[in-house]
């Protein structure tokens, strides 16, 4: 991931991101057998799958926008 904070994908990385530490610093407070320290691994390896989805997207949103450019350029230079 080039930058993370490009467009409304950006902004969603970094919310997940901004989730996941909470979720993180809140387990580490937990017991490790609680329900609640469980609960909180389950949300914590859930926010990594959803960064892993978001940043599958980003990259391919990248190469979507370089590919159209470089259509343009060359229907540009076609109708010269």
């Amino acid at each position: 991931m080039k930058k993370s904070g490009s467009g409304q994908a950006g902004q969603v990385v970094e919310r997940v991101l901004e989730l996941s530490a909470g979720a993180q610093l809140t387990r580490r407070k937990a017991p490790e057998d609680s329900p609640a320290f469980h609960r909180l691994t389950g949300a914590i390896a859930a926010y990594g799958k959803a960064l892993a989805i978001l940043t599958a997207l980003q990259a391919r949103e990248e190469c979507c926008s370089i590919i159209a450019q470089y259509e343009l350029s060359e229907q540009s230079v076609a109708a010269s």
